[in-house]
C-alpha cells in the first residue's frame, strides 16, 4: 500500500506537543480524541479501530490528547488524580500502533473554542481528518456543548465520517477511567487490572528511607512523593521494576502508624533481592538498609493484589513478624503464578 502524502514512515510513532509542531503535508488522518488516562482496554479498542480504518484510507492513524487534563484546568480543586502521567500515557498510546500522537495544550484558548471552531481549526485545517472514532459519551467544544451527534453533523458538512463506539465491558464491568480510579482508590487493584489490561502501576523515583528498613533487617525502598493516583492504604503484593530488573515485593501504602511520626509513605519490601548497579558512579543496593541512590533513578511499581489493611502494631518486633507473614503469602502468590504460567 502506498503511503499518504509525506509518508507514514516519516510520521510513524511521532509525538507532536502542539498543532504548531505538525509538519506541512500532515494527514489525511483517521483519529480519536480523548484524555486517554490509563490507556485502558476501552481506549485500546477505539484506537485499534482507528488504525484499521486508516490503512485502507491511506491515512495516518492519530491519537489526539490533552495536557493538562481538562478538569485540572477547569476545576483544579475537583480534578482527578491521574492513572498515568503524560510521558507514560504517550508511551502507551504509541504502543497501540497509531502513527502519531498529538498533544493539545488545554488552556483558556482551547477551552473557549465553540464546537464548530474546534472542528474547523483542529480537525479540518490542522489534521485533515477523514474519520473520527469516539465513545458515545464524547463531548467537545466550549462548555462541552457538543457530542457525537453534533460531531457527525459536522462530519457530513466537512467531509469526514464519525464512528461512535459502545463501551467495552470486562467480566460484566463497564471499562472507564473513572471506574478504574474508583477501584484503585478502594484498593481493588485486581479488578482495576482487568480494565487496564495490565497491572496498575506507579512510575516515580526513589526517596531516602527513614531507617525503618534497617531496623527490621529487610531490604526496602521508599517511593518519592507522588502526585498521581495511589491505591488505598494497605499492604499489597507488588512487582518492582528498577534498572532493567524486576523484583517480587510487598508494599505498604499508608502512614506506618507503628512508628510515630513516620508520616505517609509508600514503602516496598523486596523479596528476591539482588544488588543492582543503577549508575556506574553509584554503589550497589545493600541489604537491610534504605536505598541510598540517586533520587532521579526511575522505577515502576506494579500493584498486583491487596492483602490487608494497614494497622498499628504494639512493637516493631510484632510488625516484623506480620511482615514475615505478608512475605510468605506474597511468595505463595508468585509461586502459584509461576506454576500456572508453566502449566504445571
Amino acid at each position: 500500500m502506498s503511503a499518504p502524502p509525506g509518508s507514514t514512515r516519516i510520521f510513524r510513532s511521532r509525538i507532536f506537543r502542539s498543532i504548531d509542531e505538525l509538519p506541512a503535508g500532515f494527514g489525511p488522518s483517521a483519529l480519536a480524541i480523548g484524555n486517554f488516562d490509563g490507556v485502558h482496554l476501552g481506549h485500546r479498542e477505539i484506537l485499534s479501530a482507528v488504525v484499521a480504518d486508516a490503512r485502507p484510507r491511506n491515512a495516518l492513524a492519530v491519537a489526539v490528547t490533552f495536557e493538562p487534563h481538562p478538569e485540572q484546568f477547569l476545576r483544579p480543586g475537583r480534578a482527578p488524580q491521574l492513572i498515568t502521567p503524560l510521558d507514560e500515557r504517550l508511551r502507551l498510546l504509541a504502543e497501540t500502533g497509531v502513527d502519531a500522537v498529538v498533544v493539545l495544550r488545554f488552556d483558556a484558548a482551547l477551552a473557549g473554542l465553540a464546537p464548530r471552531e474546534f472542528v474547523e481549526k483542529i480537525l479540518v485545517a490542522a489534521l485533515h481528518t477523514k474519520s473520527v472514532h469516539e465513545g458515545r459519551n464524547f463531548r467537545f467544544g466550549r462548555g462541552a456543548a457538543a457530542g457525537v451527534e453534533e460531531l457527525a453533523a459536522f462530519g457530513r458538512e466537512f467531509g469526514f465520517e464519525v464512528k461512535a463506539h459502545q463501551a467495552v465491558h470486562v467480566r460484566e464491568l463497564e471499562v472507564s477511567s473513572s471506574a478504574i480510579r474508583a477501584l484503585v482508590c478502594a484498593g481493588d487493584v485486581r479488578r482495576a487490572r482487568w480494565m487496564l489490561g495490565r497491572p496498575f502501576a506507579v512510575l516515580s523515583t526513589q526517596a531516602r528511607g527513614r531507617g525503618v528498613g534497617s531496623r527490621l533487617l529487610v531490604p526496602t525502598l521508599n517511593l518519592a512523593e507522588y502526585s498521581g493516583l495511589l491505591p488505598a492504604t494497605g499492604v499489597y503484593v507488588t512487582r518492582l521494576r528498577l534498572a532493567g530488573r524486576a523484583f517480587e515485593a510487598v508494599t505498604n501504602v499508608g502512614n506506618r502508624p507503628t512508628f510515630e511520626g513516620a508520616g505517609f509513605g509508600v514503602e516496598t519490601h523486596i523479596l528476591n533481592f539482588k544488588p543492582v548497579e543503577l549508575n556506574p558512579t553509584d554503589k550497589d543496593l545493600s541489604v537491610g538498609a534504605p536505598v541510598q541512590k540517586r533520587e532521579d533513578t526511575p522505577l515502576e511499581l506494579e500493584f498486583l493484589v491487596r492483602m490487608r489493611g494497614e494497622r498499628k502494631f504494639p512493637s516493631p518486633e510484632e510488625l516484623k513478624a506480620q511482615i514475615m507473614k505478608d512475605v510468605a503469602r506474597a511468595k505463595r502468590y508468585f509461586r502459584l503464578g509461576e506454576l500456572l504460567a508453566s502449566g504445571s
